[in-house]
């Protein structure tokens, strides 16, 4: 008998494209059949909740740990040594970008990508500031808002680009293509 395959998807305390990162988790669980470890910041807790969207997660998903500290609920080690395939987060802030990219480990999400790269395991993420301009983006109550990148956080997530072990999404529907390619 074969292993289901197992993703670990980290959700932090952005709006940007969650709904569209909760659709396609839920696609990924039901046409791929991967099990989903979803490990939530302490600010995705709020998030979620702000969009009433964490229950959902609750009901959609089995296997759902809330961040403690920077290695409780402890899911390093199982990330370094392979029992999943990759670590994608979805959407990852500008704040936890600027973390990553710099060498900060210091909360369960930014743990979680270092040592999953320590590991040689890959990493994926969804910054949410990646484009010069204006984003628009859906709050909870269905306005949109417009928000403006900053010049800082677009420099970070170059820096992302540029590191071994992580790959940067344009959009969270592209975790799809890995997904295909590993199933």
């Amino acid at each position: 008998m074969t292993r289901k395959k197992m993703i670990c998807w980290g959700i932090t305390g952005a709006g940007d494209f969650l709904l569209e990162t909760l659709e396609v988790m839920k696609q990924i669980r039901e046409k791929y059949d991967f099990k989903i470890t979803v490990i939530i910041s302490k600010e995705g807790v709020f998030v979620l909740k702000w969009y009433k969207l964490l229950n959902s997660i609750k009901e959609t998903f089995e296997d759902i740990r809330i961040a403690k500290g920077p290695n409780i609920p402890f899911i390093v080690g199982p990330l370094q040594t392979g029992k999943y395939e990759f670590l994608f987060v979805s959407p990852l802030t500008g704040n936890s970008a600027a973390k990553v990219a710099v060498g900060i480990a210091d909360t369960l999400i930014t743990n979680a990508i270092a040592q999953t790269i320590k590991g040689g395991i890959p990493v994926y993420i969804y910054p949410v500031d990646q484009r010069v301009g204006d984003i628009v983006t859906e709050l909870p109550n269905g306005k949109k808002l417009t928000l403006h990148s900053r010049k800082i956080d677009l420099e970070q997530v170059e820096k992302l680009r540029k590191m071994d072990g992580i790959t940067v999404l344009s959009h969270p529907n592209e975790i799809l293509e890995v997904v295909k390619n590993i199933s």
